[in-house]
């Protein structure tokens, strides 16, 4: 049944392929850039926001999507891309229902255009996706008492995909980088990533968020500080005489930076009027609600899954932050999501859990035994004849000498360095030699000689 729901879904978002090719302007044919030219005629090139370009093939091999998402067979919506005034954007615009000012220029009708043309199919999963995680976003920034539009921030970081991991790093639906990650309390092992736990990951996010604002008092410089880091954005306001509008320091940004307000601002516009733009959502099912357990031993997803009957992509699913479906327990507590119908049926069969072929799954040995016999093999020993051996003595004896007779004209001769000031009758003087020696011995034909040089003296 999951493969029928991939292939039904791709049918969707494919089968009007030709006709949105006719929607599509030439110069966006680039993926990773959107190009801009002002009314003075001026060229600019703006990259893409890098969870723009993410290929819906890998949203779509998700088990969440697979599992939960489904054609909507009840939207008939045409598979073409209308076009509007630049009026009908700056009201729609402005009827948006948020904090942060989100005007309309030329850029924005770019993105505008970029998510209602070629990453329309991506916003159809997106618009699904939201339903798993716009409640435990709003959740976070209900927390920090932070503008609940920021929840649009995951769509361009990450697609909505807990396991993005961009080019530089930055993992799941926030993104986090790790130094940022831990700095707001996200924990990074071998075998745990929190940065990829949707929840813990969105809190620390909103904190983020939350610091950056005290540091702005902007949000549009907040937006563009989370993307750039709050140094670029604090150079770009140098640069610009201390202006502080994210407009007036545009020119002044990294160019994925320049593209990220935009772009945040068409996020916020698709995601509310994709009716307008013939974009039909998948239709989802929400999974069981879930809750966690704390554990306090080791256990492997497979120890689980075995014993209560699970599938065990279930549960990676809903716990991403584990990277090697190790649950390390005996590190620190730690929590495991389960479905709710799961949990008591775990707390019940805890102890065969954990014993469930745990030699195989949880390989790391606490004491191990060293190989104290001796080795049965034994390296063979040259053998010399007699005469081979008295002559390979001789020899020897011969280098040993030779060597001690060069050390000995080697630690015969002596060299000082020339200080400032010095000449060779200073020298000569203070070394007990003369300064016709001197000359002879280092081949020094005048009477000059060089500070920092070094000269034989004896």
């Amino acid at each position: 049944m999951k493969k029928i729901y991939s292939l039904a879904i791709i049918a969707l978002l494919f089968v009007c392929a030709p006709a949105m090719a006719q929607v599509v302007d030439d110069d966006e044919n680039n993926r990773n850039e959107i190009v801009v030219t002002d009314e003075q005629g001026e060229v600019q090139v703006i990259d893409l926001p890098e969870g723009m370009t993410y290929e819906l093939d890998s949203l779509l091999e998700l088990y969440h999507s697979q599992t939960y998402m489904d054609t909507d067979n009840q939207c008939d919506f045409p598979d073409v891309n209308p076009t509007y005034s630049k009026e009908e954007y700056i009201d729609r615009l402005s009827r948006l229902p948020s904090v942060i000012e989100m005007p309309y220029n030329e850029v924005v009708r770019k993105f505008i255009d970029k998510y209602s043309g070629q990453l329309r199919r991506s916003i159809s999963y997106m618009l699904g996706a939201q339903n798993f995680y716009m409640p435990i976003f709003e959740q976070a920034l209900e927390a920090y008492s932070l503008p609940l539009e920021l929840k649009y921030l995951p769509v361009i970081e990450s697609a909505l995909n807990p396991k993005a991991v961009s080019r530089a790093g930055a993992t799941g639906l926030w993104q986090f980088m790790l130094a940022t990650g831990k700095r707001y309390g996200l924990a990074v092992t071998s075998l745990v990533d929190e940065r990829c736990d949707p929840i813990k990951s969105s809190y620390a996010a909103a904190h983020y968020l939350s610091d950056l604002y005290r540091i702005f008092g902007d949000w549009n410089l907040v937006i563009a500080a989370y993307n750039a880091g709050p140094e670029n954005i604090n150079k770009a306001i140098h640069r610009a005489k201390g202006k502080r509008d994210y407009w007036q320091i545009y020119p002044y940004l990294p160019r994925e930076t320049r593209g990220y307000v935009p772009a945040f601002i068409a996020a916020n516009y698709i995601m509310n009027y994709y009716c307008e733009h013939n974009i039909c959502p998948i239709a989802t099912d929400l999974p069981t609600r879930s809750d966690t357990i704390v554990v306090e031993r080791d256990v492997h997803f497979e120890q689980i899954a075995h014993v209560l009957g699970m599938d065990i992509n279930e549960i990676k699913e809903l716990n991403p932050q584990y990277r090697r479906n190790i649950v390390n327990g005996s590190n620190r507590p730690s929590a495991i999501r389960l479905p709710i119908n799961y949990i008591n049926s775990f707390i019940d069969n805890e102890e065969e859990i954990f014993a469930y072929d745990a030699e195989n799954l949880l390989t790391k040995r606490a004491e191990v035994e060293v190989n104290n016999a001796a080795p049965s093999y034994q390296p063979a020993r040259k053998s010399y004849s007699k005469s081979s051996s008295s002559r390979h003595k001789q020899k020897s004896s011969k280098s040993k000498r030779g060597k001690k007779a060069k050390k000995s004209k080697k630690g015969s001769s002596k060299s000082v360095t020339v200080r400032k000031g010095d000449t060779l009758s200073s020298i000569a003087k203070r070394n007990g030699t003369t300064v016709e020696k001197l000359k002879k011995l280092n081949k020094i034909k005048g009477s000059t000689i060089r500070s920092g040089k070094k000269i034989k003296v004896k």
